[in-house]
């Protein structure tokens, strides 16, 4: 097929967002205290539909006359939303340091903190979500937090993929029927489906207010007055009725997740599988001579931007474990049908051809590989790979598929599975996965067992004293221990986990979600309550290659060949490798014990082993939805400050230097066997521990790709990713030098994007630590 350009118009739009300021925002905020404090008889579930409504009502908009897609959570781009009934303690906290952190900062309007502090702070403290979660839970959630990292604690609940596909044959209007319909059946909950009904004429309010202020920018941009006219009527037409066309479906779609984080203020509200619900309308529009694949495109990058034009605004320690403004608008595209058939079509290929040109961080694209994949789209794919963006990413339906139907998943759900956020799986429209429901830290564990519960950092007693590394008379001994205080953590995650799931279902209702969520208007249940036909919850173990690295020394340096003696290891590690003794400690363990990633088997099976058991353990569980808790591989950025919280550890890292980055990655330099290597000794990981996604993280220099030749044997080592069954991969296409350059002049390399984990973010927007990592990461020039 022809190469397509992007258009004037899009260079236009792209350059007026990269060049608007960021800005913390409290309009929303400011409606929302007001509407509660008007309304306190009402239950919460209705205060919560009635300030929604209210917002989609009121809030400032604003278009551009370039526009084709229209909408936002604010009329600046990228804004921060402060977002009340979640959380404002840490916003009282950190308001004045927004602007000059050292991680995601935000510009403050003058102004803004004095109404903060005078109009809404005093009416949520000690009312919002976070508050009730620190009285019920909040010392023992502090206790635990160097081990595990609670998350949703202030915050609502994202990483969810809705049904898109209904929201388009039905829009606002049919749903509206269909929550009355369904009301009927159940008359005892009015005011589930009261909201739910608000939320949805508030979107329709919203789609009309878009359509007026089009008009009237029409009449001040004649050069652009058809186009803005034409969606214009659009946007009213998309109030009463469903979407008819290509151009009317992904106007539709992008009001949809605009709302949704208008309600929520969360991350990872993904689309899914948009090449297959969006090609009726793409191809019946082509057929009848509507648009023609340029305007296809022009129409789909327009859409793209708007997905950069969303971030979300976290505290200073969040921002450090989802660094680079991660919102996760994941699209999938690719893959097996219902019946096992690989399926791509024309918009998969211009997906592609929208990320090739633009290169933005949004959305998150994901391609689904099998062992039927087309060579067409795998070398369109690794042509955008290539250009440098960090994506797409790939996941691979031979590994997925059959453990998910394993987790409890429907054979036609787990076909039709999508990503949310980063890396993770779900089904399309009908699940609440509470994907980021904590993150573990087993390196931290074995910490603890190396020195009677004790942090190596500061001496404090965080567990139990089950001993220390001269106690175990054998490797079997330490590994008893490791396996108690995995336990002991676990227990303590999952009491905190009830509290977190019970204050979201009290504090933070979602109506206009639960429109979107099968089987939500059915049962006449919120989907916070348990309404989705699945309710899993995931939790993420971190990092299984350094704990593979430290368990593999220790047994074959201390316990099997004595090279290291026990108070010899531990006298080092106590003090980080200092001195000579220490120094030569440290190389032994970096350069005598075998690593992961380098297919040895022995020491890959030890990581496994470990993941396994953690697994095996959530299956003990079940979330207050009555659902299943299941296990991911993958870190966003938090290697890096989970790093940060450890000492010097037996695989010879130092104290606070970063964990291994991604999930199922090795640690960066210690992969010396190449790159198939690395994927047979991440091939030994048990697929049943990565449901809730799992991460593997590759970077390769861009001279293996400026070659046909070049090109053909990446297709070959994804191929061999699909045959070995590994979930996931990804990479980064850059050189150290553009990096480190990068590093000490950022506005020579504003527009650099790079993979962190399971999303792509700007260089120049990370931190110093963290752009230190993703520079060390091994770099391949050949397979």
């Amino acid at each position: 097929m022809e190469k397509l350009k992007n258009s004037k118009r899009i260079e236009t739009l792209k350059k007026k967002m990269l060049d608007e300021e960021r800005f913390a925002s409290i309009e929303q905020a400011k409606i929302i205290t007001r509407v509660y404090q008007e309304n306190e008889t009402l239950s919460t579930p209705l205060k919560r539909a009635l300030a929604l409504k209210t917002c989609l009502e009121e809030l400032e908009i604003s278009v551009e006359p370039e526009e084709l897609i229209v909408g936002n959570r604010s009329k600046g781009v990228r804004a921060g939303i402060v977002f009340p009934e979640s959380g404002l303690r840490w916003v009282n906290e950190e308001f004045e340091t927004l602007p000059t952190r050292e991680q995601d900062r935000f510009s403050v309007h003058p102004g803004d903190i004095e109404t903060f502090r005078t109009e809404i702070y005093p009416y949520w403290h000690g009312n919002s979500m976070e508050d009730v979660i620190s009285r019920e839970y909040g010392p023992e959630i502090s206790a635990m937090s160097k081990v595990v990292k609670i998350n949703q604690k202030d915050h609502a609940q994202g990483h969810i993929c809705p049904d898109t596909e209904l929201w388009l044959k039905k829009g606002p209007a049919g749903l509206i029927e269909l929550a009355k319909e369904n009301a009927k059946n159940h008359p005892g909950n009015p005011d589930f489906y009261q909201s739910v009904i608000w939320t949805l004429e508030g979107a329709q309010t919203f789609m009309r207010r878009y359509a007026d202020l089009l008009r009237k920018t029409a009449e001040e941009s004649p050069e652009h007055a058809q186009d803005l006219n034409d969606l214009a009527e659009i946007c009213e037409s998309l109030a009463i009725r469903p979407a008819q066309t290509f151009h009317e479906a992904l106007q539709s779609l992008w009001f949809l997740y605009t709302i949704l984080h208008m309600e929520s203020n969360a991350s990872s509200f993904s689309p899914g599988r948009m090449d297959q619900y969006l090609w009726p309308y793409y191809e019946k529009d082509i057929r009848e001579g509507r648009i023609d694949r340029q305007k296809a495109l022009e129409l789909i990058e327009a859409l793209w931007l708007k997905f950069n034009q969303i971030v979300y605004l976290r505290n200073a320690h969040s921002a450090k474990y989802f660094a680079g403004f991660p919102i996760g608008f994941n699209i999938a595209i690719g893959g097996e049908d219902e019946n096992g058939n690989d399926i791509y079509n024309d918009l998969s290929l211009l997906f592609l051809d929208a990320q090739y040109d633009l290169g933005l961080p949004q959305p998150n694209l994901s391609v689904r590989l099998n062992k039927n994949s087309s060579h067409e789209l795998m070398q369109r794919a690794i042509e955008v790979v290539a250009r440098g963006s960090g994506m797409p990413q790939f996941f691979n339906d031979e590994a997925i598929i059959k453990p998910l139907e394993n987790l409890g998943i429907e054979e036609k759900d787990a076909r039709n599975y999508a990503i949310v956020g980063c890396v993770e799986l779900t089904t399309q429209g009908n699940n609440l996965g509470w994907s980021d429901a904590a993150m573990f830290n087993m390196n931290k564990a074995l910490e603890l067992d190396l020195n009677h519960g004790k942090c190596l950092l500061n001496g404090e007693q965080l567990g139990p004293d089950y001993g220390g590394l001269e106690d175990y008379e054998t490797f079997e001994d330490l590994e008893e221990a490791f396996r108690r205080t995995l336990d002991y953590f676990i227990d303590e995650m999952m009491e905190a986990e009830k509290v977190v799931e019970k204050a979201h279902q009290n504090c933070l209702p979602s109506a206009f979600l639960s429109s979107v969520i099968d089987d939500c208007l059915v049962k006449g249940v919120d989907v916070t309550a348990g309404g989705a036909k699945y309710n899993l919850s995931g939790i993420q173990m971190i990092q299984a290659a350094n704990l593979a690295d430290s368990f593999a020394a220790v047994k074959e340096l201390v316990f099997d060949e004595k090279k290291i003696g026990k108070e010899e290891l531990i006298n080092a590690i106590q003090n980080n490798f200092e001195g000579n003794e220490g120094a030569i400690i440290q190389t032994m363990l970096l350069k005598k014990a075998p690593k992961y990633g380098n297919d040895v088997k022995w020491v890959d099976e030890l990581g496994s082993k470990w993941a396994k058991y953690f697994r095996n353990r959530m299956r003990d569980y079940t979330n207050y939805r009555g659902g299943p808790y299941h296990t991911g591989m993958y870190t966003v950025s938090a290697h890096v400050p989970m790093g940060e919280n450890l000492g010097a550890g037996a695989d010879g890292r130092k104290a606070k230097e970063p964990l291994a980055d991604g999930g199922m990655s090795p640690a960066y330099g210690r992969d010396l066997e190449g790159p198939t290597a690395v994927l047979k000794s991440v091939s030994r990981l048990y697929n049943e521990c990565t449901t809730n996604g799992g991460l593997l993280n590759m970077k390769f220099l861009p001279e293996f790709f400026k070659t046909q030749t070049g090109r053909d044997k990446f297709e070959n080592f994804l191929r061999a990713f699909v045959d070995l069954k590994i979930p996931h991969i990804q990479f980064n296409v850059v050189s150290r030098e553009d990096l480190l350059d990068a590093k000490a002049h950022p506005e020579r390399h504003q527009s650099l994007t790079v993979r962190v984990a399971g999303y792509t973010a700007y260089f120049v927007e990370l931190a110093g630590k963290l752009q230190d990592e993703i520079i060390e990461r091994t770099s391949y020039a050949e397979i």
